[in-house]
């Protein structure tokens, strides 16, 4: 079975940090994989931007060099490499001063095209870029801005970059971009959930026991040090990463899947999440900061050796969270994120209820809750575990066996990146897995407590040693349920 490529109106996809590592790894490969799927009508013109001053051709190299280090040499072709690079283009430009700005709008004055503009760079360069765009007259109807977290640090802050960005852009213009809403199985719960008459008449609290949500990472700082510790795994992971994989999972039906009905039914999950203070964050919250260890490619230093000096940021969070609405009232979600732990993998685990009485008796052994498991990576996928007689003689005996769907067996082609896909949707004008303002300051409302409670009561990050799993707290925190964490594998 193959997808249907629906092709874009023609643009012109204008990237500030044009020379920088996001665009190198993920948005110039991925611009190139849509080209290479004949998704892009002409004219259409991708235009890098920064202050490093560099020709045309030097961009061109720039990006065959990215295509061929960050692309599989299964989807190089030559003839398509060509294509490519003959629609792009580059622009020296300052951000902050504004020199260059007239230079690009010599270049797309006469263009009809969308106008995308992307901005790769620090939020410190947010308002500077927006406030040129708007002097220099490069916003169009047609316009559209696309931001790269962090939205702030804190609600205050989130606030004020809106504000600044928002005095030259409109709402609707403005894609506020997390890439795990990009990615094939996020959608598919929602695929999961609302087109299939099997799964959604259980999803509440009469049903699900607890949901799970891990996204899990084996590498360290790499070269996030002096943004990573500023932010640490709460604000770099949960308030954006994990809350809106938390809003898909509790969310409830929208009435259609328009952008804004399906931001209004994530924005109820938000502002229903129980606040957590200072009384309540040590007994529902983990703290973690990985020390020295072992990887797959051998011994790790720590967090400190690594950073260089000492530092109190975690690099790990487990949350016990609470929605407190009818259909989620006693449900606990278990989050957790850190670096450094013994597998990459992001899922989410919904653990049924047991069944209230076993009728076959001790000798056919446990009977353990059915869990559907929801892998976002490494392997896309779906499994729903179920209990099932173990297959000879000798009696009635269960066991536990996942109903698999793996999306590279089920699906053979290729499947787009995440950063392909959000592309497409900014060039449509498609909203739906772009955070609004309101969701972002929702978020945010609900960090907040849990980073003053952390620093009002000093609750350190505890100590966990690289390749395992977090903590000890972490364990703690969810068997003072009686439940564990999924073993991810």
């Amino acid at each position: 079975m193959t997808s249907q490529i629906i092709p874009v109106d023609p643009f012109d996809f204008i990237i500030f940090g044009g020379t920088g590592d996001l665009s190198e790894r993920k948005l110039l490969p991925s611009l190139y994989h849509r080209q290479r799927d004949h998704q892009f009508c002409e004219p259409t013109r991708i235009i890098g931007t920064s202050r490093t001053q560099m020709s045309k051709d030097e961009f061109r190299a720039f990006a065959r060099k990215a295509i061929e280090e960050h692309v599989d040499a299964d989807y190089i072709d030559p003839a398509e490499i060509d294509r490519f690079l003959a629609r792009l283009f580059y622009v020296p430009a300052d951000a902050v001063s504004g020199e260059g700005f007239e230079d690009l709008k010599a270049m797309i004055a006469d263009s009809t095209s969308i106008r995308a503009f992307y901005l790769a760079v620090a939020p410190a360069l947010f308002d500077d870029i927006s406030r040129n765009l708007k002097a220099h007259d490069l916003i169009t109807p047609t316009a559209r801005i696309v931001l790269e977290k962090p939205l702030g640090r804190d609600l205050a802050s989130a606030r004020e970059l809106n504000d600044l960005v928002g005095r030259n852009f409109h709402e609707s213009q403005i894609f506020r971009i997390d890439h795990y809403l990009g990615k094939e199985t996020v959608q598919n719960l929602m695929a999961l959930r609302f087109a299939n008459a099997l799964y959604e008449p259980l999803w509440n609290s009469a049903h699900i026991d607890h949901v799970q949500i891990t996204v899990a990472e084996t590498v360290g700082l790499e070269d996030r040090l002096t943004y990573y510790d500023k932010a640490g795994a709460l604000r770099d992971m949960v308030q954006n990463h994990l809350l809106q994989l938390l809003c898909l999972v509790a969310m409830e039906a929208p009435a259609s899947m328009d952008a804004d009905e399906v931001r209004d039914e994530k924005l109820k999950v938000l502002r229903a999440l129980k606040r957590i203070h200072d009384n309540e964050a040590p007994r529902r919250t983990v703290r973690g900061q990985y020390r020295a260890g072992a990887s797959a490619d051998g011994p790790v230093k720590g967090y400190v050796e690594e950073l260089g000096k000492e530092s109190g940021t975690e690099t790990f969070v487990a949350i016990r969270a609470e929605i407190e609405n009818w259909r989620w009232a006693n449900v606990p979600f278990y989050l957790r994120t850190g670096k450094r732990m013994a597998t990459r993998v992001s899922e989410i685990v919904i653990e049924f209820k047991p069944i209230p009485h076993s009728i076959f008796g001790e000798n056919a052994g446990p009977i353990f809750a059915n869990q559907l498991v929801i892998r976002l990576q490494p392997d896309e996928g779906v499994k729903q575990f179920i209990m099932i007689k173990d297959p000879g003689p000798g009696g009635m005996r269960l066991r536990q066996i996942p109903l698999d769907m793996t999306f590279a067996e089920s699906f053979r082609e290729r499947a787009p990146d995440a950063y392909e896909r959000l592309i497409m949707d900014v060039v449509r004008g498609n909203q739906t897995l772009f955070m609004r303002r309101d969701e972002v300051e929702a978020a945010w409302s609900w960090i907040d407590p849990i980073q003053d409670a952390w620093e009002n009561a000093r609750q350190e990050a505890q100590g966990y040693t690289s390749g395992t799993w977090g903590p000890s707290a972490s364990i703690a925190l969810i068997e003072r349920d009686g439940r564990t964490w999924h073993e991810s594998t």
